[in-house]
């Protein structure tokens, strides 16, 4: 296990992963400051900066731009963990040192484009494509630990 965690290519999945991992906590404070721009919460204690009850009742809303970076940072919660999970799993199969860059490299890269296509409403097929390339190297990854534990 010593070498495992010694090797290049354990070293090359923790830093990726942990710049996956750091870009999907900073979606949370850029909700933040989507609900504080368009005052719009979803929980009354949370407009406490309102001065009367009818305003606080008009910071209660549903706003759009809210919604789709909570809606990317859902997104980010159902890729980014099964990578981390995967990808650490991976590196226990012995991958070629090119092969696992390769796959790191293209996952954040993919993860960095769909959030940019998400929030800056770019048009389709980019976040698809995107979020398609971080599913497809999930699943190679996948594959490799599953038919490198069925030769055992």
């Amino acid at each position: 296990m010593a070498n495992v965690i010694d090797s290049d290519v354990f070293l090359a999945f923790s830093t990726y992963a942990t710049i996956a991992i750091l870009k999907m906590m900073l979606m949370a404070p850029l909700t933040a400051y989507y609900r504080i721009t368009r005052k719009a919460f979803s929980n009354l204690e949370d407009t406490h900066m309102a001065k009367t009850a009818e305003e606080k009742k008009r910071m209660l809303q549903v706003n759009e731009d809210v919604e789709r970076i909570r809606r990317c940072h859902q997104n980010d919660l159902e890729n980014i963990i099964p990578f981390v999970l995967i990808g650490l799993l991976y590196t226990l199969t012995g991958p070629d040192l090119s092969t696992a860059l390769l796959h790191f490299r293209l996952f954040v890269g993919s993860r960095l484009i769909h959030t940019v296509a998400y929030v800056m409403v770019l048009p389709q097929p980019s976040r698809g494509l995107s979020w398609i390339l971080g599913m497809v190297i999930t699943f190679s990854m996948a594959y490799r630990v599953l038919t490198t534990a069925l030769l055992f």
